[in-house]
């Protein structure tokens, strides 16, 4: 079989950390093209590939047309970029949150729909070792009915992650639109519907820029959630958690607990309230300090290679998304917000 000819659309972190090392790894694909305004960051990982490097989206899909893109751009930029790939005839996977609104998101729903390619969005929680332990242990029924939960993702913030450090686009308004809540929080709105196998129907949230100067984007969140089949609990996203990274995920349940993250080398902990305690070591949850591989990339390149639905499609990365809205919605207006 051919080689899946992919193009990377923004030569930030998360492409150099996550995409372009993934991509290289797997032996389905073809690195073509990089794109990014600043043109050099572009032709450096244009060299080591062997591909072309692009100022531009348009020029690059006009001139190389590759049969896949990843879109790791501000997140301004998700949508329109996205779109346009779509409509150039490439398989779209774009990062988190997938757009700044559910009506782009639904746009970019349509145009991967009337273009026949693939739209998968980059919630790589779903992929971790612990997480998928921890619905496969779920889905025994050992623990009944989960009853509630926390779940939390925080870490110091972009500053130490992304290339620019405290001049990074996370922290302009006009290109971020929101802050730890459209970077930590809706990875966390995605896990708890994948888990629990469960939408959100109503949410209650305290989100704002508490500690970060310089910026008006949020950089902590703290809410509250209400599934549809009845287990209440909460998300946490946040930026100030200068003594190290937690993503952490507790499911407190009809017949015992269940700890996600909590310890260093049992990452799925099961405590009955039979007093059976049942340890699982899976393999470590990823982080900005210690980079483990998404599974994100190769899912993606799975589905193009067998025509399958991708594992995390544009209909539930927009039902994820539409989660954080709804807190932001719970914010602006001080009060309780049901989802459709």
């Amino acid at each position: 079989m051919s080689k899946i000819r992919v193009a990377i659309i923004g030569c930030g972190s998360i492409s150099k950390y996550r995409h372009i090392p993934e991509y290289a790894a797997n032996d389905q694909v073809e690195l073509v093209a990089f794109v990014d305004p600043i043109i050099e960051r572009a032709q450096q990982f244009a060299d080591e590939h062997g591909a072309k490097a692009f100022s531009d989206h348009q020029t690059m899909l006009a001139e190389v047309k590759p049969d896949a893109v990843s879109v790791c751009t501000p997140n301004y930029l998700h949508a329109p970029i996205s779109i346009d790939a779509a409509n150039a005839g490439a398989h779209v996977l774009v990062e988190k949150p997938m757009a700044v609104s559910d009506e782009e998101a639904a746009a970019m729903i349509a145009a991967a729909s009337s273009n026949n390619v693939k739209l998968m969005v980059g919630h790589n929680q779903r992929f971790m070792p612990p997480h998928v332990k921890a619905k496969q242990v779920l889905q025994t029924g050992v623990l009944g009915k989960v009853l509630t939960f926390r779940t939390s993702f925080g870490h110091p913030g972009p500053e130490g992650w992304s290339v620019d450090g405290k001049g990074s686009w996370f922290f302009r308004k006009d290109e971020a639109i929101m802050g730890a809540m459209g970077d930590l929080g809706v990875h966390k709105s995605d896990l708890i519907r994948w888990m629990l196998d469960d939408e959100v129907a109503e949410v209650a949230a305290f989100i704002g820029t508490i500690d970060k100067q310089d910026t008006d984007v949020d950089d902590n969140s703290s809410c509250l959630v209400r599934m549809k089949g009845g287990a209440i609990g909460t998300l946490v996203a946040s930026w100030t958690y200068y003594k190290g990274e937690d993503n952490t995920t507790i499911l407190w349940c009809e017949n015992g607990v269940m700890k996600i993250g909590t310890h260093p080398d049992d990452q799925v902990i099961v405590e009955l309230r039979n007093g059976s305690v049942e340890k699982y070591k899976v393999g470590a949850i990823s982080t900005n300090d210690k980079q483990e591989s998404s599974g994100v990339i190769d899912a993606f390149v799975d589905s193009i290679a067998t025509d399958a639905t991708p594992a995390v499609s544009g209909e539930e990365g927009r039902k994820s998304l539409n989660v954080i809205l709804a807190m932001f919605e719970s914010q602006a207006k001080g009060q309780f917000v049901k989802i459709n």
